[in-house]
């Protein structure tokens, strides 16, 4: 009986966790680079750079990407790539062919590096407007509440008006 109960509590507790949580559709860039190219309307394309060995990436995948008012704003308002900071494949970008480049004890992909700016930080994020051009990379794990803000700023177009300082003063 006793292990009847704990088994039940156990699974309602799984569910009760799960239902809060929302997966998102997570794109390839070549799928992204192709629905802002030939969508009617296009939306912005948002990109998370991560890594496998990276454990803050894998607790925003978790908890902020996850979150269910977070996955509703991103699947409205950007097409939402996945980009390992680490792969091995080529992209094609404006003209251009980025490549892996073997580094140290994992190396890394120009591509992901030049949409970092340079600076090799995992977890990064980066908002690019309709055109696939660079609004900001945001370094670092954001929790539900802030990325949700950093979001909007972007997928509202809040930029265009207000500088982030302005923005968040009146938050």
């Amino acid at each position: 009986m006793k292990l009847t109960l704990y088994a039940f509590f156990i699974v309602s507790m799984l569910n009760i966790f799960t239902t809060n949580a929302q997966e998102v559709t997570w794109l390839s860039w070549e799928e992204a680079a192709k629905l802002a190219e030939t969508d009617k309307n296009p939306k912005k394309i948002f990109v998370d750079v991560y890594t496998d060995w990276c454990g803050w990436c894998k607790k925003m995948d978790k908890d902020t990407f996850q979150d269910a008012t977070v996955a509703a704003y991103m699947e409205k308002n950007f097409y939402m790539v996945k980009l390992d900071g680490e792969g091995k494949e080529p992209i094609e970008f404006k003209g251009k062919t980025f490549k892996f480049v073997p580094s140290g004890r994992n190396g890394y992909h120009e591509f992901a590096a030049a949409l970092m700016q340079g600076k090799l930080s995992y977890p990064t994020t980066i908002f690019l407007d309709e055109k696939m051009n660079m609004l900001s990379p945001i370094p670092g794990y954001q929790k539900p509440d802030a990325f949700l803000q950093i979001a909007k700023y972007f997928g509202d177009n809040i930029h265009k008006e207000k500088d982030w300082k302005t923005y968040t003063e009146g938050k």
